[in-house]
């Protein structure tokens, strides 16, 4: 079921409007990341209610699930409800803005040898960091997984991240 759906993933996904019953919640792009999760973890990510909504299910899951491109400075291309919201993103926001912003600049230089560590070996559990809004408001996530993301041929399409433990910092 979710390998169906990620075979539908094309070289060249073209990402442009917010996740909507219309685009099926970007359901190749969501199986593509539960995917590679699982292959790196031995795990599912989400246990899938029903393999034909599991975009809709991922984009209103309560934890925050994102990914981004594989650009030299990567590029956000996906990030359901809970991320958008707490990012406090629109989708348009989302889709230019690159994944080092979501630190704030005296952090990214640790995003960054993390970023380099799940390059290296996979994936990285139980990352916790400080991540800042687009209106600055920061936040801490703690428990998140970061994991890089392949499709079936084994090309590399980017890095995603899954957390659902934060809190607000003052």
């Amino acid at each position: 079921m979710l390998t169906e759906l990620s075979s539908q993933l094309t070289l060249s996904m073209n990402i442009q409007q917010a996740p909507s019953a219309a685009n099926k919640y970007y359901e190749p792009h969501v199986a593509l990341l539960l995917k590679s999760y699982e292959r790196l973890l031995h795990r599912p990510l989400v246990e899938v209610s029903n393999s034909s909504a599991v975009g809709q299910q991922i984009f209103c899951a309560e934890f925050a699930l994102l990914s981004h491109d594989t650009q030299s400075d990567p590029i956000f291309n996906y990030a359901n409800k809970t991320a958008l919201d707490l990012f406090e993103l629109t989708w348009d926001d989302l889709i230019v803005m690159p994944s080092r912003h979501s630190a704030e600049a005296v952090l990214q230089q640790d995003r960054e040898r993390s970023m380099a560590k799940v390059m290296k070996d996979g994936y990285i559990e139980d990352y916790s960091g400080v991540r800042i809004s687009k209106n600055g408001k920061r936040f801490l996530m703690q428990g998140a997984v970061i994991w890089n993301v392949h499709d079936e041929q084994g090309n590399y399409r980017g890095q995603a991240a899954c957390f659902k433990d934060w809190t607000w910092i003052e």
